[in-house]
Parts: structure tokens; sequence; C-alpha cells
């Protein structure tokens, strides 16, 4: 049987051919990331190690696959964009592996080409996953939200710390919903500034937008983004509400919610 290798610059939702498939993503390879390449049925997953970061939470999903049963590796910050699956293909090298990966051939220092063919004789199909949701918490007068695609209308005006990554991706996910100030997680910035190229891009949008450092902060995980987080990047418009590189993101947020309060 043929084993199709597909790339896709996000694992929120996939298709339907993704099941039985060698799958490469532009997503973080963090828990909740290998949760959703496993409930797809995909026969092994290659992902994004966003910079591996604080508790190395960028990889966490990896030794998780292994216990599904599902082959996983990660591809290094520094030689592909994050949220950019064709990028990851054309010139990502594998930083990290879980068990099932090894024992397919796939070993770090390797390029994910190379070791999206080993993982074609990965073993399927594995065990499903048990149900496990992304999160939304308030924290303060915060929305906290595990992944970008988690926005809600209702989050117009309102500070959002997400637990995503700033890729270019994400800007898209976020500006429809107008929030008054965004964060995201750097992933190590990675390739051309990969992980922080939506902060520009909401700027266009007038939407402020930070990004936190992944060695403070631990990616997937919109809580420890507002509450650990120290601010790498942030877009003019972040600026004029006074953001600041080292500066922590809890007291960007307290500063700027007690500010609009006043209006």
């Amino acid at each position: 049987m043929s084993v199709a290798v597909l790339t896709f610059d996000s694992v929120t939702k996939l298709p339907p051919e993704a099941d039985g498939a060698v799958v490469i993503t532009g997503s973080h390879a963090a828990v909740y990331a290998a949760y959703m390449s496993a409930k797809y049925g995909c026969r092994a997953a290659i992902h994004h190690d966003a910079g591996i970061g604080k508790d190395e939470a960028g990889v966490s999903g990896l030794a998780y696959a292994d216990k599904l049963g599902m082959a996983m590796a990660a591809v290094a910050t520094a030689s592909a964009r994050i949220g950019d699956a064709a990028d990851l293909q054309r010139r990502g090298i594998i930083s990290r592996a879980n068990g099932l990966a090894m024992k397919c051939g796939v070993v770090p220092g390797i390029p994910v080409g190379e070791a999206a063919e080993l993982l074609k004789q990965a073993p399927w199909p594995h065990v499903m996953p048990p149900a496990k949701g992304e999160s939304r918490h308030l924290v303060e007068s915060v929305i906290c939200a595990d992944s970008a695609s988690l926005l809600i209308p209702e989050d117009q005006g309102r500070i959002v710390a997400t637990g995503s990554h700033g890729a270019l991706n994400a800007a898209a996910a976020t500006a429809p919903f107008q929030p008054l100030l965004l964060m995201f997680n750097d992933a190590g910035f990675g390739a051309d500034r990969g992980g922080v190229l939506a902060l520009a891009e909401l700027d266009k949008h007038g939407i402020a937008a930070i990004a936190v450092a992944a060695q403070s902060a631990c990616i997937g995980d919109g809580r420890s983004t507002l509450q650990d987080g120290i601010i790498s990047d942030a877009n003019a418009a972040a600026y004029r509400l006074d953001a600041r590189v080292g500066g922590s993101a809890l007291a960007l947020a307290r500063a700027v919610a007690e500010k609009h309060k006043e209006r």
C-alpha cells in the first residue's frame, strides 16, 4: 500500500486524507498538537519544535505520541519557519524524535524529506487518543486561550493571551476578532523570524500584539504566556500601549486593562 506524505500549516483541522498518511505540519509539537495529529489518524507526524522552550513544552507531544503508538518527530526552529509546512518539508532539519520514530531510522540532524520517507514504515493504526480539549480561562480580566483557534466574537476589544506561536497564519486566525491586545509565544523566533511574523501583519489591522520568549513561557498554554511570559517582540500598536521588550506580559496586561477601565 502506498503511503502519502501530506503537508498542512496547522493541525487544527485535517481532512480525511490525513488518516494513514505521514503528515508534516507547521504546528508546534506540544501535547495538544500531537493529540490532534493522532486524533485525525496520522500514521506519523512531523511538527515544529517551536524553539523547545520552557519545560521543553515545544516538544512535549513526542512522549505523549509514543504512548499512543504514533511515531513523531520535531523540526529545529532555526531550520524552517513555524506555521509553514512547505518550508519545513523544503529545508527543515529534525531536532527531536520519539522512540517509535527512532525505530524507523529518524534521528536528529536528518532532513525532513528523508525523515518523512522513513516514517512511511511507522506502525499504524495506533491507539486513538482520549478526548482532550484545548481551553480558555479568565485570569484577572484577560482571556487566556491555549490556541489562537479558540478566539470568539466576544473577544473583540479584550486582552487575549494565546498559547500559540506568532507565525503569519496566527494573524489570519485572530485578526477577524479584533482584540485590543494579543499575546503569542515567539517559538524561539526561528528561521526568517517566523515565530513573530504575525505581529507586523496584525499592526496593519491596528491590533496591538506582542510575543513572549519561548524560554520564559510554555507554548500551548495561554496562562503561561500571560503569567510567565517576558516580552521578546512587540508591534507598533503594542508599543503605543507601552509594551517593551524585556517587560512582563502580565504587567503590560494589567496596565492596559487599568487604562481602558478608566475610559
